[in-house]
């Protein structure tokens, strides 16, 4: 006899799953994103109890673990790419190995911000937050995200626009425009 019970965390999960593994695979590699899916849900389990009732907010939370484990992974990748280079050097080969980027100027672009800048905007335009929900995600008040996301854009915009950047001739994109709808209305930050 099977259970047709399904818990508010398993429906959060089955709802958000596809929408968190494409979140991990434009941060990682494909075998990467599943892994870090996986820690997502495992971890989420483990704090059922912290589970928030309603949707939306469940799914800022998901999210929020989703950055977390995000933001561990980096930090054990940067220890292990530390760790090789010190090897690499007491070996006496070269611990400078060439980018496997292939010069996109608006990943490159976004990819130069400072961290915190750079997850905003990608919560923003590559996952469809608004900017007060990135800020939620990120454990940052939403006046601080939208001065983040103002800085960002800036920052962005001077980068691509550089006449003098030989790649610039290449490059015609630019950042996509934010649904109004998310921006803030006379201080109100929804």
């Amino acid at each position: 006899m099977t259970n047709s019970y399904s818990s508010p965390l398993e429906s959060a999960l089955t709802a958000n799953s596809a929408d968190l593994l494409h979140y991990f695979q434009r941060r990682t590699d494909s075998a990467t994103a599943a892994d870090l899916l996986e820690e997502t849900m495992l971890t989420a389990w483990q704090r059922e109890k912290d589970h928030p009732a309603e949707a939306e907010d469940g799914r800022r939370w998901l999210f929020g673990i989703a950055n977390n484990v995000l933001k561990n992974a980096d930090r054990s990748q940067r220890r292990r790419y530390r760790l090789a280079s010190r090897l690499k050097v007491m070996l006496g080969a070269s611990a400078h190995a060439q980018s496997a980027d292939d010069g996109v100027e608006v990943r490159d672009a976004v990819q130069r911000l400072d961290p915190e800048l750079r997850e905003l905007i990608r919560l923003v335009h590559w996952d469809g937050f608004s900017i007060t929900d990135a800020g939620q995600i990120l454990g940052i008040p939403a006046s601080t995200a939208c001065g983040r996301y103002q800085r960002a854009k800036e920052q962005l915009r001077q980068a691509l626009e550089d006449q003098d950047s030989p790649t610039q001739q290449r490059c015609s994109a630019t950042l996509p425009e934010v649904d109004p709808r998310f921006l803030p209305v006379d201080g109100d930050l929804r």
